[in-house]
């Protein structure tokens, strides 16, 4: 199968049947890990859990923070915190 590169806005994109799209199990608009080798893009579908290692990083953040009264907030939750699966 072949298709081209197209111009879309100030990038170049590549149109990909839906037929490809299902083979690798994606729809439009998944997240795609582009790579070269050996002259070739391999394009990988992105399979992480959404949101990972967000919250830590937050937490890394709001503790680098100088003035303390600015995270303050971070120390209060929302009730049923606990029981969100992120």
């Amino acid at each position: 199968m072949q298709t081209s590169l197209r111009k879309i806005g100030n990038s170049t994109g590549m149109i990909l049947p839906g037929s490809i799209l299902g083979e690798i199990g994606v729809t439009t608009g998944a997240a795609m890990d582009l790579r070269v080798e050996d002259g070739r893009l391999i394009a990988t579908p992105i399979r992480d859990v959404p949101r990972k290692g967000w919250a830590e990083a937050a937490a890394l953040v709001a503790a680098a923070e100088e003035d303390p009264d600015e995270t303050a907030w971070t120390a209060f939750g929302n009730d049923g915190d606990d029981a969100s699966t992120w």
